[in-house]
């Protein structure tokens, strides 16, 4: 459905880059879908992930603006992203544009799963990765998606380091796409060890010191709670140890964002400011 839905961008599809992760049956057929834009294939061969993936998409697109998707999502129309292109022709200071998430009839998620709950073109701190517009050069530039994530965090990472560097998030409420996930849901036990390891990690990465000793153990301390009800009785565990590990190539990577872009990025949070007030 994701390939099928890319038929209504029409002319404005230059190229189309699918990646197959590894996977266990044949996709060939997903492949069989009358597109006005080429499709190319990249397979990888050892389950490096999503994270890997959308980082060999930006490097292997020929594009300014690239659009990335989860296999979940699906465009319900072309407006959105003909308005999301808009937006970054008009503010040169916009690097990604999130969209609002929708059932497969283009009704919206609840407001308070979304990049903001309000109803009007904003600043936002974040975007969502299922669907999501960005500037190749820029991304490319600030290094792309942190890969030593594996799963889950790397969009809040890249945009902290995306206003760092002067640049903006725009979020288009009313520009809406499908969003699909399978309704088995996720490991519950494994989202909450990766999100808790990541979160600590993403503190070291960008926090300016001192902040990283105080904000680490907070975060771990999120564990408990996020945790109810899987009986993971080794993840806290599991989360340090992963922690200590990987520490040495967390510091050597520590690029520590300014305090003044912190304080931005907070109130971006609180708030949304309107899409008219962002320079450029």
């Amino acid at each position: 459905m994701c390939l099928e839905s890319l038929a209504s961008l029409k002319d404005v599809l230059a190229e189309v880059i699918v990646v197959d992760d590894t996977s266990d049956i044949s996709i060939d057929s997903a492949f069989d879908v009358p597109l006005a834009a080429a499709v190319r294939r990249i397979r990888q061969t050892s389950r490096e992930g999503y994270i890997v993936a959308r980082n060999r998409i930006m490097r292997e697109a020929a594009t300014d603006t690239v659009l990335l998707m989860d296999d979940d999502a699906a465009l319900l129309d072309a407006a959105s992203i003909t308005e999301a292109l808009a937006v970054m022709r008009e503010h040169q200071q916009i690097g990604a544009v999130a969209f609002a998430m929708a059932d497969r009839h283009g009704a919206p998620w609840p407001v308070t799963m979304q990049a903001a709950p309000v109803d009007y073109a904003c600043t936002v701190p974040a975007f969502i990765g299922f669907a999501h517009l960005l500037r190749r050069a820029l991304f490319l530039e600030l290094g792309g998606y942190r890969e030593a994530f594996e799963f889950y965090g790397e969009e809040k990472d890249y945009c902290l380091r995306l206003l760092n560097a002067g640049f903006s998030v725009a979020y288009l409420p009313h520009a809406r796409v499908a969003h699909m996930p399978d309704p088995s849901g996720r490991d519950q036990s494994r989202y909450a060890r990766y999100a808790i390891r990541n979160d600590c990690m993403f503190a070291i990465f960008n926090e300016p010191f001192p902040l990283p000793v105080i904000s680490v153990p907070v975060r771990l301390a999120r564990f408990r709670a996020m945790s109810r009800g899987t009986n993971d009785r080794g993840g806290l565990t599991w989360i340090v140890r992963q922690l200590a590990r990987r520490l040495p190539a967390t510091l050597a990577d520590r690029r520590a964002v300014s305090w003044s872009t912190l304080r931005e990025w907070r109130r971006l949070a609180r708030t949304r400011p309107p899409l008219h007030a962002a320079q450029g």
